[in-house]
């Protein structure tokens, strides 16, 4: 992975730092309407950005769109923007997809920054070099794989979250405790994500943020492209994008809360296949439920979720692929079910 990551302590000072090492002939900043409202001041303070051009889309997934992209392609080009120009992707998951899809394409490809501001953008979707767009109903249907420059992370952005936000990033966070080890798992399952009202709670969040994303470094670092490990960030992913282009059509969810409920139907279908322990299936499924409720799909809608998972990027000809544990840590990817064995996951989930 070539991608820079930095924890920062000092962001103006890393910001500049990272800048320094893109080239930029013209420099431009894509953000939301909330990012651009709640996130901007740091870097208007910034002297080396005062000439920066500001590009700004809707904000949320259903903002994720071939006509977003091709009005940053278009303010990129009306902008003077050419090969040697740097884009700064200063938002959530949808800003840091788009806008590195955007960067990627435009020019044949310029440098982008990605200065995540929500929990989820800054454990999963900022760091690996995923980016796209949402396409023909169908969650990043379209898209590259292209690392960022620099990835600066900045936890006093998570200040300007509402609780649903903060949660739906913790989801991500369970997942990487799922699939690396017990000790990181158990914490992770303990933890009061509803409760942040002390600086002992910010501080033990940021450090497991830490330890988040150390576990994605790790394993995009080992197999970029998704060929082999890098599966096991799946983990929840199958079930989870079905649930998210199912809300889609009617009230969209965070994709946070997406992976959570796809993370009860995976770790049903991992007791029964791969012989996850019972017992932490169901204490991490009674953590999820407790955070996140559940969704209010029946049996009627189950055609519709698995026809959507036909659809899914992981897939070889008709098998639907998942990712599945045999224990906390222990991965197994490539795993496949039946449309009997993904309707038995949804009645767990529904009842």
């Amino acid at each position: 992975m070539s991608q820079k990551v930095i924890i920062t302590k000092n962001f103006k000072f890393d910001l500049t730092e990272a800048l320094a090492e893109c080239e930029h002939d013209r420099i431009f900043i894509l953000a939301d309407d909330t990012t651009r409202e709640k996130c901007m001041k740091p870097l208007n303070e910034l002297f080396c950005l005062k000439n920066a051009h500001v590009i700004t889309i809707g904000s949320t997934d259903t903002n994720k769109t071939l006509e977003s992209i091709a009005h940053v392609w278009k303010k990129l080009g009306d902008g003077g923007g050419t090969r040697h120009s740097c884009l700064i992707n200063l938002g959530g998951g949808m800003i840091t997809d788009l806008g590195g899809f955007a960067a990627s394409t435009f020019k044949r490809g310029i440098d982008f920054i990605n200065i995540p501001t929500t929990l989820l953008a800054m454990v999963d979707a900022s760091v690996g070099g995923k980016t796209g767009i949402n396409f023909n109903g169908l969650k990043n249907e379209i898209g590259v794989f292209n690392d960022s420059k620099c990835v600066i992370l900045d936890t006093h952005f998570l200040e300007t979250l509402d609780t649903e936000n903060i949660r739906s990033g913790y989801a991500e966070m369970l997942k990487h405790g799922l699939i690396s080890n017990d000790k990181m798992w158990a914490e992770l399952v303990s933890f009061d994500i509803c409760d942040l009202s002390t600086p002992e709670q910010h501080a033990q969040l940021s450090r497991m943020l830490a330890d988040s994303v150390a576990v994605k470094e790790r394993i995009v670092t080992e197999d970029p492209h998704e060929h082999g490990i890098r599966k096991a960030l799946n983990l929840g992913h199958t079930f989870g994008h079905a649930f998210e282009s199912w809300a889609l059509k009617r009230n969209p969810i965070l994709h946070g809360y997406a992976v959570a409920y796809g993370l009860i139907c995976e770790l049903y279908l991992s007791s029964v296949q791969t012989g996850f322990p019972t017992d932490k299936m169901r204490q991490t499924v009674s953590y999820i439920r407790d955070i996140y409720g559940t969704l209010p799909i029946t049996c009627d809608d189950y055609d519709e979720l698995v026809a959507l998972m036909h659809h899914d990027k992981k897939n070889r000809g008709d098998e639907i692929n998942f990712t599945l544990l045999g224990d906390v840590g222990d991965i197994r990817i490539n795993q496949t079910a039946t449309e009997k064995d993904i309707k038995e996951a949804l009645d767990f989930f529904c009842f």
